[in-house]
């Protein structure tokens, strides 16, 4: 289906947030649609997590209208929230699990409470279960997240955050504070989820190669590897969804587009960020 006869996903309409009188988000449109990735990068202050929290509705928008799901929830009631944010799966900075609650714990959390949820008693342990082994987190449900280190973390707070299997899913730093390697698998993690459920999927990071695997590469559901997707000029292999860039500087989207076009650019505040290939 065309996507001009599809509904977005998520919808910014020249969306701005100010605080204390300074722009956080100043003029944002874009449009996300089913499966479709979103790499949003930008320096510290750009507005990168203030768009998240938009798209949440925890942030709301001086002007402009935020579309989710095709509804508006610019001034959506609290109580009418929850339903939309039920659907939607959220990977917070540095994780953010309960310190004091075990793994187990921490990842039924969203069936436990998230009354639309309607997760029977007696699946939630197997959801849970289900959820840490698509993160290849077996058999900690009792530990604590401080028995845990940074990358295993991670990985359960991306577990938290899809075992609701929600169609759009907000990553903001994903990888932050983790060294390559371990970036590299939780990216994978990432891709894992947007291609076996078709999820919408929008990260903010610092790390180009986040973004370049995202783009570039696909799950293989029939050997459990990611996969280099088919090339512009066609290798035989799958093409990887559709991922589009986005650059945000002040507040400001000053570019969105895909790849080829992010690496072709000569503005400056823009090369900061891209590892132009050879």
């Amino acid at each position: 289906m065309p996507q001009d006869a599809q509904q977005p996903v998520l919808r910014f309409d020249h969306v701005s947030v100010s605080f204390d009188g300074v722009p956080a988000l100043a003029d944002v449109s874009f449009r996300a649609f089913e499966g479709e990735s979103r790499v949003i990068m930008g320096a510290t202050g750009s507005g990168k997590t203030v768009l998240m929290k938009t798209a949440l509705g925890l942030q709301r928008p001086d002007a402009g209208t935020v579309y989710v799901f095709g509804q508006d929830i610019s001034r959506m009631r609290e109580r009418d929230l929850f339903q939309i944010r039920s659907k939607i799966g959220m990977l917070f900075q540095e994780s953010a699990l309960f310190d004091s609650l075990n793994i187990e714990e921490n990842v039924s959390y969203p069936l436990l409470n998230q009354s639309s949820i309607h997760c029977p008693p007696e699946e939630v342990r197997p959801r849970v279960e289900e959820a840490l082994k698509f993160v290849e987190l077996e058999g900690i449900l009792e530990k604590f997240p401080s028995e845990l280190s940074g990358g295993m973390r991670r990985r359960a707070a991306i577990a938290r955050a899809v075992v609701t299997q929600p169609p759009l899913v907000l990553y903001d730093s994903p990888t932050a504070g983790l060294d390559p390697i371990t970036a590299t698998t939780i990216m994978a993690l990432v891709v894992k989820e947007r291609d076996l459920n078709k999820t919408t999927t929008l990260i903010v990071t610092y790390r180009y190669q986040d973004g370049n695997l995202v783009a570039n590469f696909r799950y293989n559901p029939k050997n459990g590897a990611l996969e280099r997707a088919e090339s512009p000029a066609g290798d035989g292999g799958a093409a990887a969804p559709r991922t589009f860039f986005m650059v945000l500087h002040e507040g400001r989207l000053i570019f969105e587009g895909p790849q080829a076009d992010l690496e072709a650019s000569q503005d400056p505040y823009i090369g900061k960020f891209v590892k132009h290939r050879g």
